[in-house]
């Protein structure tokens, strides 16, 4: 049995074991055991898990034989692009292996629920101006007064029977994980989008909506920095009360617009033909009002305020209290 086979073995008897203990046991270098480590996880036969300086090795469950589904090439195709899963222990799992890990836990007809995924999802796509759901409706009727003037998701948070969308899984797990990584991959996928809108616009200045919940890594910073937009950023401040309550933790829609009030100022000098505001999950609008109203107040723009919420509701007011 050659070293390879003898350090697949070790893993399988360990369950899981650090790099580490692999050198100590088996008295090679550090270079010769994680050239057999890459080898045997280009060949799928162990997985990793965890982060440095924490990692450890495991052997890769089984793959499942080819599911010979009666699914036309476009079905599989839309779901490999519109899909994502996160397994229980952190697992991300893209497209249509997603989607059947999904369908099994859930134990549903893969071949239907492919066919009605598909179908929801196209009838939301179907009410897209330019690749962007429009949320001055839900705005207006929640608002006596509206200060935008307009307001786009990048998608829905969730849609009937399948839940989160993929984009507003990508957004809870980067902001509840805190990692920098899903954040700046959160941001390429949406960094077109934006490009689009900036220029349709005429935009020449953005501003960055501040977060509520004291956190270590602040999700709007670091997309901010990764977004990298060549616009004036203007300041909003979140001013710090004796106790603090996040926007998420209040469900009448009078204690947000309060709480709005009270709590956000734009600190701005200068005007602006066109400003971009962008938020990251659009609950009762109540901030991005309140924002935009202060904007209009101070004579800080000349023309239009629009509003960006990466994912939103077009049900009338709704509590996204996860984000």
């Amino acid at each position: 049995m050659n070293t390879r086979e003898k350090i697949y073995n070790y893993i399988l008897k360990k369950k899981q074991v650090t790099a580490n203990k692999i050198v100590d046991n088996f008295g090679l270098s550090r270079w010769a055991i994680y050239k057999h480590l890459n080898k045997l996880l280009k060949e799928n036969r162990i997985s990793k898990t965890g982060k440095p300086p924490k990692v450890f090795y495991l052997i890769t469950k089984k793959e499942r034989k080819k599911d010979d589904y009666s699914i036309r090439k476009e079905i599989k195709d839309f779901i490999d692009n519109r899909f994502l899963d996160i397994t229980p222990s952190g697992i991300r799992i893209k497209g249509w292996e997603g989607f059947i890990n999904l369908c099994k836990k859930r134990n549903l007809n893969i071949v239907k629920s492919a066919e009605d995924f598909v179908k929801i999802t196209k009838k939301y796509d179907s009410i897209r101006i330019d690749g962007f759901l429009d949320g001055m409706k839900k705005m207006k009727s929640t608002f006596s007064k509206v200060y935008l003037d307009k307001i786009f998701y990048l998608d829905f948070y969730s849609i009937e029977r399948f839940g989160k969308t993929k984009l507003g899984k990508e957004l809870l797990y980067a902001k509840q994980s805190q990692d920098k990584k899903l954040i700046k991959e959160l941001a390429k996928d949406i960094k077109n989008p934006i490009d689009f809108l900036v220029g349709k616009y005429k935009i020449d200045a953005v501003a960055f909506i501040p977060p509520t919940v004291k956190r270590e890594i602040q999700f709007m910073k670091e997309l901010e920095k990764s977004l990298k937009l060549d616009l004036h950023k203007i300041k909003i401040s979140k001013i710090k009360t004796p106790i603090i309550i996040p926007q998420k933790t209040l469900n009448k829609l009078e204690d947000r617009i309060e709480n709005a009030k009270s709590t956000f100022v734009v600190e701005e000098d200068n005007r602006y033909d066109n400003i971009l505001l962008i938020d990251d999950a659009l609950g009762s609008g109540a901030t991005l009002n309140e924002i935009a109203y202060q904007i209009r107040d101070k004579r800080i723009v000349k023309n239009r305020i629009m509003g960006l919420s990466i994912t939103g509701s077009l049900k009338g007011f709704d509590v996204i209290s996860e984000v």
